[in-house]
């Protein structure tokens, strides 16, 4: 089984909706990287520092298979406002756990910078 899920503004539940950090983009990055760090079962593959963007992995386990996590954080350079996106998109697995990874890194960072 294969799927992905991303923040969206469709999305009834405010922590799967993009959140906009009055911040600016590198303090939020900075910010969406050491949370990314400090997630159990997760792992920072590679960042962007020049595009703002994290790609981890997310350890989904023997029915879930590793998900890969995309982090964006987008806005004017210079400004204090920043807005955070999360994909995640799973290619293995009997269940997936897409959408309760975006749930997950977006309930914390909510906490940590709002």
């Amino acid at each position: 089984m294969s799927g992905s899920f991303a923040t969206s503004e469709q999305h009834s539940h405010f922590n799967l909706k993009p959140l906009a950090v009055a911040s600016l983009k590198r303090g939020v990055f900075e910010e969406a990287k050491d949370l990314a760090g400090d997630l159990p079962g997760w792992r920072i593959v590679s960042t962007d520092d020049e595009h703002f963007a994290i790609t981890c992995e997310r350890d989904g386990g023997t029915l879930s298979g590793t998900a890969k996590v995309t982090i964006t954080c987008d806005g004017p350079d210079g400004v204090p406002s920043t807005v955070v996106n999360v994909k995640s998109e799973t290619a293995s697995g009997l269940f997936s756990r897409d959408r309760k990874n975006v749930l997950e890194f977006m309930t914390l960072f909510h906490r940590r910078v709002c």
